[in-house]
């Protein structure tokens, strides 16, 4: 894995902001942070140095993204999420959407808001088509660590622990707490 890394081309970049991105004017960008084509950056977020947004992610409002980070395209990260440093996210995932909070009312399904966010710790890989569901009151925690897959669905309120993989096709449901160094296979 080491030695793979060494010629792995495809992690290089050159710092700025693509001309059709658009970047609120509360944004701080650390140096060397690299945003793509039609990528979107919400209100007073903050992205450490040297991190990759890449073209058409969505940002949302009073997000964190810490140093060396690389959303690669098409990520959507919801308000108020903390995402560590040196993490990854593949294509199309999406972290700190609503979650399925729903509840039966007199006149049929009422939503529940969901109110919490997302925490990420550092070094943590979410795989593409991936669903990190905010928080219903508390935040959902994804450890330092953690390897998600592709296509896996995380509810609201979830933690898993640290060093944890999962493998695609997975859905946790919501409070489901995970240990640390588990492994769990596809589906």
């Amino acid at each position: 894995a080491r030695i793979a890394l060494l010629y792995d081309s495809g992690r290089l970049f050159a710092p700025g902001i693509h001309p059709s991105a658009s970047v609120a004017d509360s944004v701080l960008l650390g140096a060397g942070v690299y945003v793509g084509p039609h990528a979107v950056i919400g209100e007073r977020s903050r992205i450490g140095e040297n991190s990759y947004i890449g073209a058409a992610c969505v940002i949302g409002r009073d997000v964190e993204i810490g140093q060396g980070s690389r959303l690669v395209a098409q990520v959507h990260v919801g308000d108020r999420v903390r995402l560590g440093e040196r993490c990854t996210v593949q294509p199309c995932a999406s972290i700190g959407s609503r979650g399925f909070g729903n509840a039966l009312g007199p006149n049929g399904w009422e939503e529940v808001p969901q109110l919490g966010s997302v925490q990420v710790g550092d070094d943590v890989e979410i795989g593409a088509n991936t669903c990190i569901d905010r928080g219903a009151l508390e935040d959902t925690v994804i450890a330092r660590g953690v390897r998600l897959d592709n296509l896996i669905q995380v509810a609201h309120n979830c933690h898993i622990g640290e060093h944890t993989a999962i493998a695609a096709c997975t859905g946790i449901a919501g409070s489901t707490r995970i240990g640390a160094r588990c492994m769990i296979g596809g589906a």
